[in-house]
């Protein structure tokens, strides 16, 4: 499989999934936190096997417990990559790429994302990547879902044309059902707070004494439980587009963020879709563009038209509205969504998106689907879901009720087997956030509340800017060179600032 299409994948099904009361301690009922030299590993560092990939990055495979409670018992691999520092001279240690999702890959990020880190950050570092337990090349689950729930449409849970979520309870149990049949014992241990202990055995088989890191999307609330259950082992963080870490609700508020962030980010589109000279303008005004769209999505509720090759292969309102939030993650794609617009009121369709090879995107899911569900519990009556639902679709017509809806979580049939970690400001002063101000998937109103959480441990960059994943992606030089200048020196704004 090459670096492209794993890639894909994890966008895919990233958008796909995503998205109490102490902190978690060391005690007879909570995993203890593994110890530096009982946990070292002699790695055996061999060349990656995907293709274009640095020729520098190499991979090994890091053992850890399943069940952390259970040290001694089952053990699962951990896949991990490295490239090396390009100065040995100037290097501190290791930068840890914490991918997002739930259920994004992240062997290939060194080879990725690591590529566009500036040279004193390469020279500062060992860049190191891994795919999170149960994911890729670490030990595998997967649920073994139908190929119609794999619909990036059905696993954000849009409910019917009319507000009803009587499919989505129904689909909800379906999947859940194959998750236990086919999930395995660990399905049930894969979590946030598991990835966490995951990173610091990562940490210790690397023989580091400390780690830095840059987390995005979902790899905020990763890196901030690291911070909060191991803060004496973090060196430098960066937390980019930051996950909302209420520790009543968790996955749940990452889901329910979608709304905000959708009507926060969708007048950038209306803008651009409005701008004169541009070839695919929608409409004369910015303020037009709205209506437009939500009467184009009502009408494909109502009649929707055949896509062969899609799944569903049919793009009906749900569809459109899943492609608008997957568009508003990255600012380049308004020409494709304006396209597809344009295409729908003709009453046509542009040839189908191809997908992520299917066994890829199932590993996603049910990942994806564990940690959502494995993190928190959910109600499990289609009621409590219902009001919210209702509420959701009047104040927020563009997401139409699905952020609030009821995911697979609805019918988990596991008991999360600790309380969710609680964010505090107990630590040493290490984290730099960076947020664009526009981001439909962790809204600027999200990060706030980790920023508040993190209290004295942190510093926050603002970006004036459109987008998901700030640094050296959808921000502005000012929010990049803040960053790096971190990575780089240590040096770290005094105060929260804002990037215009």
């Amino acid at each position: 499989m090459t670096k492209i299409k794993r890639n894909a994948a994890l966008l895919a099904a990233s958008a796909a999934v995503l998205s109490l009361t102490a902190p978690l301690a060391a005690s007879a009922s909570t995993p203890a936190a593994p110890n530096a030299l009982s946990t070292a590993q002699l790695l055996d560092w061999q060349p990656c096997e995907d293709s274009g990939l640095d020729p520098r990055q190499e991979c090994a495979t890091v053992d850890v417990p399943m069940d952390y409670a259970d040290p001694t018992g089952k053990q699962i691999g951990i896949a991990v990559s490295r490239i090396p520092s390009e100065n040995p001279e100037a290097r501190r240690g290791a930068l840890f790429l914490i991918p997002g999702g739930p259920g994004g890959l992240g062997l290939d990020t060194p080879s990725g994302k690591g590529r566009k880190l500036p040279q004193a950050v390469r020279d500062t570092y060992d860049l190191i990547g891994f795919d999170p337990r149960g994911l890729g090349r670490s030990t595998p689950v997967s649920c073994g879902l139908e190929h119609a729930d794999l619909a990036t449409s059905r696993l954000r849970p849009w409910p019917a044309a009319d507000g009803s979520i009587s499919e989505n309870m129904t689909t909800a149990q379906r999947m859940s059902d194959a998750c236990a049949r086919n999930g395995g014992d660990l399905i049930r241990h894969i979590t946030t707070a598991n990835e966490a202990r995951d990173i610091d055995r990562i940490r210790a088989a690397l023989g580091e004494r400390k780690l830095s890191a840059w987390g995005v999307s979902y790899g905020t609330y990763v890196g901030a439980v690291y911070s909060q259950l191991f803060p004496h082992r973090t060196d430098r963080v960066v937390l980019d587009s930051n996950d909302d870490p209420d520790p009543t609700r968790v996955s749940r508020a990452w889901v329910a963020a979608h709304e905000r962030g959708v009507e926060d980010t969708f007048p950038e589109f209306a803008k651009w879709a409005s701008a004169p000279g541009n070839p695919r303008r929608l409409a004369a005004t910015a303020a037009e563009v709205r209506p437009l769209f939500l009467e184009l999505a009502a009408e494909l509720d109502r009649e929707p038209l055949p896509w062969p090759g899609a799944n569903p292969e049919e793009l009906n309102g749900n569809v459109l509205r899943q492609t608008l939030l997957n568009t508003l993650y990255d600012p380049d794609g308004f020409p494709k969504l304006a396209e597809l617009i344009l295409a729908a009121q003709k009453g046509t369709v542009p040839p189908a998106p191809q997908g992520p090879p299917e066994a890829m995107m199932q590993n996603a899911v049910a990942v994806g689907s564990a940690v959502l569900c494995n993190d928190v519990e959910w109600p499990k009556s289609a009621s409590a879901y219902e009001k919210g639902v209702a509420e959701s679709r009047a104040k927020y017509p563009l997401t139409a009720g699905m952020p609030r809806n009821a995911m697979p979580c609805a019918a988990w049939p596991y008991k999360p087997k600790e309380e969710p970690v609680r964010i505090t400001d107990s630590g040493p002063s290490t984290i730099l956030l960076v947020q664009n101000e526009r981001d439909p998937a962790t809204p600027l109103s999200g990060a706030l509340k980790l920023r508040t959480a993190l209290g004295k441990r942190a510093t926050m960059v603002t970006v004036n800017s459109t987008g998901h994943d700030a640094y050296l992606d959808n921000g502005n030089e000012c929010g990049d060179r803040t960053v790096s200048r971190y990575l780089a020196t240590g040096e770290r704004p005094g105060r929260d600032t804002y990037c215009a």
